[in-house]
């Protein structure tokens, strides 16, 4: 499964990466390949089922 992603530099610094199509899953990171590493595991995250079914 593939979504598309935004990653922005920070104001702070590092990057801020987030999922436009899985609202409220966001991420970041110190460099680009951090950030895209952590947005990796909060899809995983926001795909995951709660069991609330």
């Amino acid at each position: 499964m593939q979504f598309k992603v935004v990653l922005e530099p920070s104001d702070d610094g590092g990057f801020t990466i987030y999922v436009p199509s899985l609202p409220g899953c966001i991420s970041e990171g110190d460099t680009v390949e951090e950030a895209l590493v952590n947005i990796r595991e909060a899809i995983a995250l926001y795909l995951e089922p709660t069991g609330d079914d």
